[in-house]
């Protein structure tokens, strides 16, 4: 790849050394630091005129460093002349805030690709978007590359009894995902509806229930995540997203026939576990073989993987390696399975620098890397 500069930021260093390797090159030369009031710098070492400047930075724990180490690198290289600058980010940083959940809330994910237009960025590289819609906010190119291939070869070669599976979704909102795979192995698949009801009685609807757009938007809220729990900033305390009422319940409702059959519950990216887990002991009192857990970015916050591995009810908690987990924390669930998609960020770098379409990625793992 002549008159192409590759930098690899602080964020997921393993992951970076894996797509250069298979690229046959060196990351190129930079260094990331910070000042004692914890300023992040940033000086690129090589010269990147007319260069074309790909820069591998994912989310991580420390997301908002590791976005705005992203944003300098950016504006650093736009600054030396760079011809073009791609920036790849497998785990796009809140992607979760792609909408408001409430009146007074922010579209952060929108904030974010405002921000990374303003620095200078020609075109973003990611990988499983929370939302697909989320492209629009961008107004450069970007491309969503998909897991899916590299999933379904896993299961198809390591798991025994795959053709006789069900690809569940733990929600509607994640109902387009789980059929796209179901689709590509040929197997059946299902869907956990959870209902919030009070007193232990089903919901009855009423005529505003049943208007279309109530409906659509009922839907969308299935779509987020149960197990988003999150921090207090002042007292660092975790609090809870959702406030229940002390009478009120969840029914939850399988649609589809799991008896008998291997189940893997399919989403985007898992933080808690709890609803995952959910669905795991409702598959299983509806007879299910086993239960395999899989998501494209393993955030697996808190003890999450602690409470997979003391979970009888789940085989195995596959995810990609798109995110960055320590050793510390693999070492806490031996059930815990780490897909490389290296292969599919490199070619995409490849085919990105020769011109090159790059919808074989869409539905095929790349063989010659």
């Amino acid at each position: 790849m002549r008159k192409t500069k590759i930098f690899v930021g602080t964020s997921h260093p393993e992951l970076g050394a894996l797509v250069t390797g298979r690229l046959g090159v060196e990351a190129g030369e930079v260094k990331l630091s910070q000042f004692k009031n914890k300023e992040t710098s940033v000086e690129i070492g090589v010269s990147v005129r007319n260069e074309d400047v790909f820069i591998i930075q994912s989310g991580s724990p420390k997301i908002n460093d590791s976005l705005m180490e992203l944003l300098i690198m950016i504006n650093a290289c736009n600054g030396s002349s760079a011809q073009r600058i791609t920036a790849v980010i497998p785990y796009f940083p809140y992607s979760k805030q792609s909408k408001k959940k409430k009146h007074r809330g922010a579209i952060a994910a929108k904030l974010v690709a405002n921000i990374l237009s303003i620095s200078g960025v020609d075109h973003i590289i990611t990988m499983d978007l929370h939302a697909s819609q989320m492209q629009g906010f961008f107004n450069i190119p970007v491309d969503n590359l998909y897991a899916e291939p590299t999933i379904a070869k896993w299961i198809q070669e390591h798991v025994e009894d795959w053709a006789n599976g069900v690809v569940v979704s733990k929600n509607a909102g994640g109902a387009k995902r789980v059929t796209s795979l179901a689709d590509r192995l040929n197997i059946d698949f299902a869907l956990i509806h959870k209902d919030r009801s009070r007193n232990g009685h089903a919901k009855i609807p009423d005529q505003t229930l049943t208007k279309p757009e109530n409906i659509y938007n009922r839907l969308e809220d299935e779509d987020d995540d149960d197990d988003d729990s999150m921090v207090d900033a002042e007292t660092g305390h975790e609090v809870s997203r959702r406030i229940d009422s002390p009478d009120e319940t969840s029914l939850m409702t399988l649609v589809g026939d799991v008896e008998g059959k291997v189940c893997f519950i399919v989403d985007d990216m898992i933080d808690g576990c709890h609803s995952f887990l959910e669905a795991a002991d409702n598959l299983m009192r509806h007879g299910a073989k086993s239960v395999y857990i899989i998501a494209t970015h393993g955030i697996l916050s808190g003890n999450s993987l602690r409470q997979i591995e003391e979970c009888a009810n789940v085989h195995k908690i596959v995810v990609t390696n798109t995110y960055p987990l320590s050793a510390e924390k693999r070492a806490q669930c031996s059930k815990l399975q780490v897909l490389d998609i290296s292969a599919t960020l490199a070619e995409a770098i490849r085919r990105t620098h020769n011109g090159e379409s790059i919808s074989y990625l869409f539905s095929q793992v790349p063989k010659n890397l």
